[in-house]
């Protein structure tokens, strides 16, 4: 069974530093390029970061560039986003996913694209 696991979210002061982790279990991890979303109350879901199949393509939304990175572990079947100097405009409920990308389609990442499986979110709070 298809399974991803957030973990890592909590409440943080603005500037502060969270790191979230996916944990993939059930599937291939290098054969899924893995996306982290974020949903605010009142606003629609929003693509944060996506890392390919072969982790050599990252992509991040405008509002986080440069504040959050996005890695994976192969072995550990688990993809982290680092976010650093946290703002209160980045509290949100944060879900990692997956979308099968195999192929030459390993090596690129696109949240804009479906993807297959969505784990349950995990809670994301800045505020002084």
């Amino acid at each position: 069974q298809l399974q991803l696991v957030e973990s890592g979210g909590g409440l943080g002061q603005p500037g502060e530093s969270m790191k979230l982790s996916c944990a993939a279990s059930g599937f291939t991890l290098d054969d899924y390029a893995i996306g982290w979303f974020r949903q605010a109350p009142g606003k629609e879901r929003e693509g944060v970061s996506c890392i390919s199949g072969s982790g050599g393509n990252t992509n991040y939304a405008d509002s986080v560039k440069g504040r959050f990175t996005i890695s994976k572990d192969s072995a550990k079947k688990t993809v982290y986003l680092q976010m650093n100097s946290l703002k209160p405009e980045d509290t949100a409920v944060y879900y990692c996913a997956a979308r099968r990308a195999v192929g030459v389609r390993r090596l690129r990442c696109d949240t804009r694209q479906n993807y297959d499986v969505w784990g349950q979110g995990t809670q994301v709070t800045v505020s002084s």
